[in-house]
């Protein structure tokens, strides 16, 4: 485990190694009067935190590895896989008002994490394969999505990504994802999960293997 850092300024918290903003931050403050990000964006969500302990008790994330987070969010679990495996991180949202929170958070961390605005649907084979890794933290929330991040794996598996990670509070629609996952996917684990940072938080963490 990472020592603790000493903090740089007030309304800053540390988590696995990373620090992160607080809502009441300065600089949160100020991007707020600018940007206002929808689809449950306004925050750092606790799922990030069940990926980054799982991520730290397994041999998921390999260096330099190629991976994008899906709902990044202001990206905390990207920023995590940077700076613990030097990993090419991608953060995909549909919106791209959340961006301007992770950039901030990321040079706080000093790593670089890229940007795109899509929505699931929207990604393609052709983008997913360039990825070894699809990771995402609070992102089925809606009944909808079920289908949409089944089908999402499904295309990134036949483009050639070798593992998929999700991490959730424990939803409806994320259990009805991993029943699918589960019953089509040989090498497909559902795990209980813990983080103890910043705070114990208890979730689920959806872990399937590519095993093409």
């Amino acid at each position: 485990m990472p020592e603790l850092q000493e903090l740089p300024e007030k309304n800053i918290f540390q988590a696995y190694g990373i620090l992160l903003l607080q809502n009441n931050h300065r600089f949160v403050r100020k991007l707020k009067k600018h940007y206002t990000p929808s689809i449950h964006g306004h925050k750092t969500w606790n799922s990030s935190f069940l990926l980054m302990d799982y991520f730290l008790h397994n041999e998921t994330l390999e260096y330099q590895q190629n991976i994008m987070e899906l709902g990044c969010g202001w990206g905390p679990a990207s920023i995590f896989c940077a700076q613990h495996a030097s990993a090419n991180l991608t953060g995909i949202d549909r919106d791209d008002e959340v961006f301007p929170f992770l950039e901030v958070q990321a040079a706080l961390n000093e790593v670089e994490v890229a940007t795109e605005q899509a929505s699931f649907e929207k990604l393609t084979k052709k983008n997913l394969g360039k990825y070894d890794l699809l990771i995402g933290a609070d992102i089925c929330f809606w009944e909808q999505l079920t289908k949409i991040h089944f089908n999402l794996i499904n295309r990134a598996f036949q483009s050639g990504v070798k593992e998929v990670v999700i991490a959730d509070p424990g939803r409806d629609p994320f259990y009805e994802l991993a029943e699918k996952c589960l019953d089509k996917y040989e090498d497909c684990d559902l795990l209980d999960w813990y983080a103890t940072e910043p705070e114990h938080f208890e979730g689920e963490i959806l872990h399937i293997r590519n095993s093409r």
